[in-house]
């Protein structure tokens, strides 16, 4: 496959996928319901996010929070773009690639909805538990994981051609 179509088939994946999962949840669930699945593992739990991840900025107010994770956000998502062409490694332009998929899918839910609906918790036990996300944020995470790997990946193989 080539490089732009395996761009835009992750793009569309991961924005696809986020905005539909979030259009249930929105339309099936409330926000002071609490559904439990595999004993506890997983919850979908309804939250509406000014902030940014696990609602950091949400105190922020309403203008300084569009200027940040609306406008900011969106030029960094345009810069994101442009750098997927300029990628020559594979698992970097996946990870990347999954970074500005999350992004446009929470961005756009900012543009619609003035917050982020998240809906995902994971944990074992009332204490050992993430914070609530949804599809977008699990794609960044994975990429951002995917970007480190490959730069480290990168970096040993660096290295021992220099040894």
């Amino acid at each position: 496959m080539n490089k732009i179509a395996l761009i835009l088939v992750l793009l569309v994946s991961v924005v696809g996928c986020d905005q539909a999962t979030k259009s249930v949840v929105r339309d099936t669930i409330s926000s002071r319901t609490s559904l439990s699945y595999l004993w506890g593992t997983v919850r979908l739990q309804r939250a509406q996010n000014p902030g940014a991840f696990l609602s950091m900025g949400e105190s922020l107010s309403p203008t300084l929070r569009f200027i940040v994770f609306t406008i900011f956000v969106g030029a960094s998502l345009l810069v994101g773009l442009w750098l997927l062409f300029r990628l020559n490694s594979t698992a970097q332009t996946i990870g990347l690639t999954l970074v500005v998929g999350g992004g446009i899918g929470n961005l756009i839910d900012r543009i619609l909805y003035g917050s982020v609906t998240d809906f995902l918790n994971f944990g074992v036990g009332p204490y050992l538990r993430t914070g609530i996300l949804n599809i977008a944020d699990m794609a960044i995470v994975f990429g951002v994981l995917l970007i480190a790997l490959g730069k480290s990946t990168r970096d040993i193989r660096t290295t021992e051609q220099l040894n």
